[in-house]
């Protein structure tokens, strides 16, 4: 099921998106995910990744958004972009759940070539716990989120 926002913007609403766990997650920290891509078939990667996750020993997926489709920023010459949010539990540290996310892009074939190039799969950690955290490799919160309809949108959409 699809739902136009504005020219601009469309919900997807598909089989893990959204999904809200009733189950107690059993990991300590929380950390919000932003998941983005637009090379191939998109929505149908972004199931394969849930999938994924949920067998993840680090990490359990708590909640997740329904499927943004809107345009990229940036670079502009490119497809319009698929985006949504994962809400997980984890007994990962931040650093280290950086590690993890980087290694599953890349299993998923993300190939950075230069900065907001297409890509096969990205995954942002938008928030962790309420950490304030400012180093080379990672600053929490992300820095640009309050700016991202990729982001502000989907956030709308959670119950968490």
């Amino acid at each position: 099921m699809q739902k136009k926002l504005d020219k601009n913007n469309t919900l997807y609403f598909q089989k893990n998106y959204p999904y809200y766990s009733k189950r107690e997650a059993n990991k300590p920290f929380q950390a919000t995910l932003g998941i983005g891509g637009n090379i191939g078939n998109v929505r149908r990667r972004f199931n394969h990744l849930f999938v994924y996750l949920n067998k993840s020993p680090f990490l359990e997926i708590v909640e997740t958004s329904p499927i943004l489709k809107n345009p990229p920023f940036g670079y502009l010459e490119q497809d319009d972009f698929y985006n949504a949010l994962i809400i997980v539990k984890t007994c990962l540290r931040p650093k280290a759940l950086l590690r993890y996310i980087l290694r599953t892009e890349k299993k998923f074939g993300r190939k950075r070539s230069f900065a907001d190039a297409p890509r096969t799969l990205d995954i942002d950690m938008i928030f962790y716990e309420d950490v304030q955290l400012k180093s080379r490799e990672l600053t929490l919160p992300h820095p640009s989120w309050a700016s991202r309809s990729s982001v502000l949108i989907p956030l709308t959409y959670l119950k968490s």
